[in-house]
C-alpha cells in the first residue's frame, strides 16, 4: 500500500469513530430524557401519553426572584351550585273561618257573640275520659277533648301533678247563671272583668276549658294558679297540644278580661305553634282584629 493510500485510510477511520461517537452519544442522551418524562409523571408507567405544551418545564425565573419550593400545586375545584333555600310558606290565616262557631278558630269576645247564641250547642260534645278528675261533669267538643287528655297526661308525667278539668262546655242558660252570680257578687263592671255576658263566652263553643290542679289549692279567682308547677307548665307547654292562654297577663285592653291564668282555648297545633313562636299573645292580634275591652251595646 502506498504511503497516500495509509493516509486516506486512517482519516477514513477516524471519520468513522467519530460517527459512531456522536450516535452513542445521542442514544444516550435519549434514553436519560425518557426517563426523565416517566420519573416526573409526564409519561405514565406502561403507556404512551401525548405531551401537551403546557406541560412543559417552566422557563427558570430571573436572578432576582425568589426561589419558588417545588411543590405540585393542587387544583382549584370548580364551584359547586347551591340552590337558594326556599322561604317557608306564608301562614295561612285563612285556612278556619273566625266567625263560623264550628270552626277551631272562632273568635268570641264583647264584640264579636256567637251567632245565634241563645240557641248555638256544639255539634260533638263528648264526656272527659274518666281518668282526668272532671269534678263537675263537663264535656267538651271531641278533637279538644282527646287533645286535652293528651296534655293532662303529658303534665302528670312530666311534672308529677294532676291537672283538674274545672269547667269546659257550658249552655247559653247555664251562663246565664254564671254571669249572673257575678253580677250579684261584683256588680256589672267587676263581673264583666271576669265573666262573660250570656252568647259572648268561649265556654259555649266546647273549646275553651278553666284548669287547675290537685295539689296547689287554688281557684279561677286571682293570680294563684300562675305561680304554681302546673300554671307555669301550662304556660310554657299548652301550645304543643294546640292550646292558648286566651286572656294573658296584661292583655285586657285587648281582650276585656282580666288575667286568667286558667283559662285556655283550644285552636289546633299549627296555630297554637305558629302564636307560641311569633310571639303574638292573643287572638284579636294575630287576626288583626280590633280590641275588645268593652261590649258594644
Amino acid at each position: 500500500m502506498s504511503r497516500s493510500s495509509e493516509r486516506l485510510s486512517r482519516r477514513r477511520a477516524r471519520r468513522m469513530r467519530a460517527i459512531l461517537l456522536a450516535v452513542a452519544t445521542l442514544v444516550v442522551a435519549a434514553i436519560v430524557a425518557v426517563g426523565t418524562l416517566f420519573a416526573t409523571g409526564v409519561l405514565p408507567i406502561g403507556g404512551s401519553a401525548a405531551v401537551s405544551p403546557s406541560a412543559a418545564v417552566p422557563a427558570p425565573s430571573s436572578p432576582s426572584a425568589s426561589p419558588t419550593p417545588s411543590a405540585s400545586v393542587p387544583a382549584i375545584p370548580s364551584p359547586e351550585f347551591t340552590p337558594e333555600p326556599s322561604a317557608a310558606p306564608a301562614f295561612d290565616k285563612a285556612a278556619y273561618s273566625i266567625d263560623d262557631p264550628t270552626s277551631p278558630w272562632v273568635i268570641v269576645n264583647k264584640l264579636r257573640p256567637l251567632a245565634d247564641g241563645a240557641a248555638y250547642e256544639p255539634p260533638d260534645l263528648v264526656d272527659l275520659p274518666s281518668d282526668m278528675p272532671n269534678p263537675n261533669g263537663y264535656q267538651m267538643r271531641a278533637d279538644a277533648a282527646a287533645s286535652l287528655e293528651e296534655m293532662f297526661h303529658t303534665a302528670l308525667a312530666e311534672t308529677g301533678v294532676q291537672l283538674v278539668a274545672q269547667s269546659g262546655y257550658r249552655s247559653y242558660s247555664v251562663q246565664v247563671r254564671a254571669y249572673d252570680y257575678y253580677v250579684n257578687s261584683l256588680g256589672v263592671a267587676g263581673a264583666d272583668l271576669t265573666s262573660a255576658r250570656p252568647g259572648y263566652s268561649e265556654h259555649q263553643t266546647g273549646m275553651a276549658m278553666d284548669i287547675l290542679d290537685t295539689v296547689s289549692g287554688c281557684s279561677t279567682d286571682g293570680r294563684c294558679f300562675a305561680d304554681t308547677t302546673a300554671g307555669q307548665w301550662l304556660a310554657a307547654n299548652a301550645w304543643r297540644f294546640g292550646w292558648v292562654l286566651r286572656y294573658p297577663d296584661g292583655a285586657t285592653p285587648i281582650t276585656g278580661y282580666e288575667f286568667e291564668p286558667w283559662h285556655y282555648r283550644w285552636v289546633g297545633v299549627p296555630l297554637a305553634t305558629e302564636m307560641h313562636t311569633t310571639g303574638v299573645g292573643t287572638l284579636e292580634e294575630f287576626f288583626g282584629l280590633p280590641a275588645a275591652p268593652d261590649y258594644a251595646g
